[in-house]
């Protein structure tokens, strides 16, 4: 078998909300799936909406928030360049990659969420069964995704995502442009969750979600196994 060719799209977008602050992608989300993927010999692309070096959120480059995964990525200078030369998101051709993966971070709910390029690519995905994965805000990216009927992609599949009481711990409720739990439900997403901030990932078909950085490993997993 060649080598599974492996998208992974990342957020642009560096503002959250209207506080001044900082964010982008979360850094263990990025780090822990790009190399349980480049451990079993896939062929990684990035991108990103504008492509280049897309945004870190400063809280994952915390001490605190640190993990095997995140100072591995920090020791490689390969996957550093990597990361500083997304490809624009427009420019992919979804006919290309076995599998497409979101990490996810606040960001995604501002850009990833409303971009048609990313709404295009998972549809193309969906309609050839191809796997998709998302973790912790990245299923922000079905907030638009259609199926085959026209009906949500969510509809009817077990999904899971970043939720409503893990967005209160780090009050955020009020700044988000919306709640990735009550999203995925109210597009007909049978929503499940675990423990605030444990492991917890669901496979449904080829797709694929985990509900925060700490589920970020395993859904990179899940994923490899429907290629």
């Amino acid at each position: 078998m060649t080598a599974p060719k492996i998208l992974m799209v990342l957020t642009s977008h560096d503002q959250l909300g209207t506080t001044k602050k900082k964010t982008g992608f979360w850094l263990e989300e990025f780090a822990a799936p790009y190399y349980v993927l480049k451990d079993a010999g896939a062929r990684i692309t990035l991108a990103s909406p504008k492509g280049g070096q897309p945004p870190l959120d400063p809280k994952s480059d915390a001490a605190d928030a640190q993990t095997d995964a995140t100072r591995r990525f920090k020791a490689d200078t390969d996957a550093q360049q990597a990361l500083a030369s997304t490809v624009l998101l427009g420019e992919i051709d979804a006919d290309e990659y076995d599998a497409v993966f979101y990490p996810g971070g606040h960001g995604p709910l501002w850009d990833l969420a409303e971009s048609e390029d990313s709404r295009r690519l998972i549809e193309a995905f969906a309609s050839s069964n191809r796997p998709i994965g998302a973790v912790c805000h990245a299923p922000a990216v079905f907030k638009h995704t259609r199926g085959a009927g026209g009906e949500p992609l969510v509809s009817g599949r077990r999904v899971t995502g970043f939720t409503n009481t893990e967005e209160e711990a780090v009050g955020l409720t009020e700044v988000v442009p919306f709640l990735v739990e009550d999203m995925l439900k109210a597009n007909g997403g049978l929503y499940e969750r675990g423990g605030d901030w444990s492991p917890f990932v669901l496979v449904d078909g080829n797709l694929v979600t985990g509900q925060n950085p700490a589920s970020s490993e395993k859904a990179a997993s899940e994923l490899l196994k429907l290629i």
